[in-house]
């Protein structure tokens, strides 16, 4: 096989991946990296853990993406989840599977994912040159010719994969510069949207109970219409809304809710295993065990004490009245409250804050066979930069890895 020279552009999970198997394949790569290291959106996934995949089979994988999941069934059945943790356990890095079927590295450590990554650029030949932003792409015939680098350097080449990732976390490099490439070529671009992010309210005193976690809650987002029911989890108040794992995970889906004529709101159950009437017993047994002490003393054995005083304002009830004293209506609001504490959703928070970017090149213009540009030939896509996403639990990982291996070895082979 005669050797060509590729250019990956993005030294992310795809980039390495795409770089690493089509060095394997004997061809000659260099991984160009803005950054001065590599991998640094992969050292914050999973808070530092690196959640690398999971092992849902592939019918429950595809489901677990906000659309368009059905494009990487190319790319799974090249390379999915079995073969990642393969790829990584034969280079001698101990994986454990924990709850919900996530995937991480034994030693809790995202640098040893990183490690084991850049060990494999070295051993198969990958010319890594960081500090290297490309501005564009040369293309020349309908062909992917070579890439320009910042600098004014231009980096001639046969083949050229596009991984510099989507526009969240932009600190890690992830400025959508190469979404932008793709667009001077030509490509339709889906909007960008923040993926995997907290969301704004309305109400200021979430102010009052930032950094407070609910735990063993459910939420209900509805635009009046549709509703998003979650399962059982945890909800953390920021400054200005909400965050945690419910809201990070139906974050895209509470977002496609919101559109300039829809209000969105979100109810809290913070009792979802007790019925309306159970609470409603309990209370009225409640009170009359406790009837000379205040309902805020009361509240202390069903809510977070920080949360009390908020209640009991949104509630309209004063605090220090006793419990011999709250009326019927007084009862029923409390019981409303705790199964529905009712916030009006304003937004996303920042694309820069999401965990992954939402849109980015249309998947009409990629072939999915082998993840080429149906417009530039010899020009590749993988990763982020790509109108596909995910929810939390190493199924956005998988995707990049899967994506960059199928690029690398389309690039190489073709």
């Amino acid at each position: 096989m005669e050797k060509i020279k590729i250019v990956v552009v993005g030294g992310g999970s795809a980039g390495m991946m795409a770089a690493i198997r089509a060095a394997a394949l004997g061809q000659e790569v260099i991984l160009l990296e803005k950054k001065s290291a590599l991998g640094n959106k992969l050292l914050l996934s999973g808070k530092g853990r690196c959640n690398l995949t999971n092992t849902e089979d592939l019918p429950n994988f595809l489901k677990r993406f906000s659309k368009n999941g059905d494009f990487l069934r190319d790319a799974f059945k090249k390379f999915f989840n079995q073969e990642l943790i393969s790829f990584f356990e034969q280079r001698g890095l101990k994986l454990k599977i924990e709850r919900q079927k996530r995937v991480f590295p034994q030693s809790d450590r995202s640098a040893s994912i990183l490690n084991v990554l850049e060990d494999e650029l070295v051993k198969v030949g990958v010319q890594v040159i960081c500090r290297s932003k490309v501005v564009d792409l040369i293309v020349s015939g309908g062909r992917a010719k070579g890439a320009r680098l910042e600098n004014g350097r231009n980096i001639l080449c046969e083949r050229i994969i596009l991984a510099s990732g989507g526009a969240s976390y932009s600190f890690t490099g992830s400025d959508a510069s190469g979404i932008n490439i793709a667009k001077r070529l030509g490509h339709v671009i889906v909007p960008l949207q923040a993926g995997l992010i907290p969301l704004d309210v309305k109400q200021n005193y979430v102010k009052k109970l930032e950094g407070l976690t609910l735990r063993n809650i459910t939420l209900k987002f509805s635009d009046g219409k549709r509703q998003i029911i979650s399962e059982i989890g945890e909800l953390i108040f920021t400054s200005s809304g909400i965050s945690g794992p419910l809201v990070i995970t139906l974050s895209g889906k509470a977002i496609d809710l919101l559109a300039p004529d829809k209000t969105v709101f979100v109810d809290i159950d913070l009792k979802p295993a007790l019925s309306i009437q159970q609470l409603d017993a309990r209370l009225l047994r409640e009170f009359k065990l406790n009837s000379k002490k205040s309902i805020k003393h009361l509240l202390k054995e069903l809510l977070p004490l920080r949360l009390i005083m908020v209640f009991a304002a949104v509630a309209g009830i004063d605090p220090l009245k006793k419990c011999s004293q709250i009326t019927q209506k007084e009862r029923e609001k409390i019981i409303s409250l705790l199964k529905g504490f009712h916030l009006e959703i304003s937004g996303p928070r920042p694309i820069e804050e999401g965990m992954v970017t939402r849109g980015g090149v249309s998947l009409k213009q990629i072939d999915p066979r082998t993840m080429e540009s149906r417009l530039v030939k010899g020009l590749y896509f993988c990763g982020e930069m790509m109108d596909v996403d995910a929810d939390t639990g190493g199924f956005n990982l998988q995707a990049a890895f899967s994506t960059g291996y199928l690029a690398g070895e389309s690039a190489a082979l073709s």
